[in-house]
Parts: C-alpha cells; structure tokens; sequence
C-alpha cells in the first residue's frame, strides 16, 4: 500500500514546517461556532416537543440516537464508502442524506406547539 500511495505522489509522513496551524484553529473554531448555533435551539425545540411528565426520556432518547448513532458512525461509514468507491468525496453522500432526511422527517412530522397544552 504504501508503494502506491508513494507512486500516487502523497508525501509519507506530515510535515509539521508545511502545517499552517493559524488557520486550523481558525476552521476549528468556526465549525464549533456552527455546533454552537446548532445545539441551542435543538435542546429548545426537544423540550418543548413533548409533555412536561416524560420530558426528559422522550427528550434524551432522540437526541442521543441522533448524536450517538448517525453522528458516531460518521467516520467508519464515510471512510468506508471512500475506500469502495475510490472517491474522496464519496464520503460526503452520508452527512448529506442525513441530513436531508432530518429536514423531510422534520417538516413532515414536527407539530408547532405554540398555543399547545404540554401539561398533558
């Protein structure tokens, strides 16, 4: 593997004088922004979803099936269509449909609860 990875004209090991660290933590910082923007009104919406007596359980399975299971997944499956299909962005196509699944099942399914009694 590493014959064709050299042939492929990939370097073998990182160089730390060619890393431009600035701007790793420049992008690290802005993709947590972008999970902080996200989290928030997710535990807001989850809340309000369901009623007050089984808050928490119907609040914390959904989050963490989503959290834990598609977003934990998402490396071993990403890498794992990378390396059947050759393509290295093939990978992209999972956080992709996940994503456009949550946006149908959501607009399909999620009830406004304005006005809603949630003592029930």
């Amino acid at each position: 593997m590493s014959d064709t990875i050299k042939a492929a004209g990939y370097p073998t090991k990182f160089d730390p004088a060619k890393a431009n660290y600035f701007m790793t933590v420049v992008i690290l910082t802005i993709l947590v922004i972008f999970v902080t923007m996200v989290y928030g009104p997710i535990a807001a919406m989850l809340v309000e979803l369901f009623p007050t007596r089984i808050r928490y359980t119907s609040m914390s399975l959904p989050y963490h099936i989503g959290n834990g299971w598609f977003g934990g997944f998402l490396p071993p499956t990403a890498f794992a269509m990378v390396a059947a299909n050759g393509n290295i962005y093939y990978g992209l196509w999972y956080p992709i449909v996940v994503a456009l699944m949550t946006f149908v099942i959501g607009t399909l399914f999620v009830r406004e609860t304005k006005d809603r009694n949630l003592e029930a």
